[in-house]
């Protein structure tokens, strides 16, 4: 294998990662142990098998989560979101997470039912705190369970039943790196245009503004 000079730099910088040279490619634990070293046991601790009360009141108040899943051919994020507390807690170790009309992908869903492995990241506004979650996915439809997930006079399509592994707090530092919460931070917002992305692939550039349209339409009526 071709290796590459790597230069130790203060705190742990580098400076041909910095300019996006190619430097030696990390392929075995010790190597990475080595950059990064093993947390200590009291470190450690804070990974859980169920849910704490401070978890459990951080997803009472948390808006929006994001959901991991896989399969064979690989991996698939989401994003979720609703009115604080949207996700239902059964108990320390299981949640309900509401399944509601979107873009009808279905990816994460069919994960689920390939192997159930999921992972959940709940975030809570004007905080630097993540709420980390690792567990196994059931799908269902009982209307009592959709009914209970009712939002805006809306049942859940299904819901997602989350049986915990481990739970853990992440620490802030990366919310407060990228000042998330803090508007003044922003640049000036410039939203995607599906009609666009559908038009270049689809390579019919008459329906741009017809599903840009749709698009504005359909996130005026979001619980439907």
């Amino acid at each position: 294998m071709v290796r590459f000079t790597f230069r130790v730099m203060p705190k742990g910088a580098c400076s041909n990662c910095q300019r996006g040279e190619a430097v030696a490619r990390i392929e075995t634990i010790e190597r990475l142990t080595e950059l990064i070293p093993d947390p200590s046991a009291i470190a450690g601790a804070k990974v859980l098998d169920h849910l704490d009360d401070q978890a459990l009141a951080f997803i009472a108040r948390s808006p929006f989560l994001v959901v991991a899943t896989e399969n064979e051919t690989g991996l698939d994020l989401s994003p979720k979101g609703d009115d604080p507390g949207f996700v239902h807690v059964l108990d320390g170790r299981t949640l309900l997470v509401p399944e509601r009309n979107g873009n009808q992908l279905k990816m994460g869903l069919r994960n689920i039912l390939a192997n159930g492995r999921i992972g959940l990241m709940f975030f809570r506004p004007a905080t630097g705190d993540v709420l980390r979650v690792v567990g196994r996915a059931e799908l269902f439809d009982d209307a009592d369970l959709c009914e209970r997930l009712t939002s805006h006079g809306k049942p859940a399509i299904l819901a997602i039943k989350v049986a915990i592994d481990r739970a853990f707090f992440h620490c802030p530092r990366a919310i407060l790196r990228a000042q998330l919460w803090k508007p003044e931070s922003w640049d000036a917002p410039e939203p995607v245009r599906m009609g666009k992305i559908y038009a270049s692939a689809l390579a019919r550039p008459e329906i741009e503004e017809y599903i840009d349209t749709i698009g504005e339409e359909r996130n005026d009526e979001l619980w439907i």
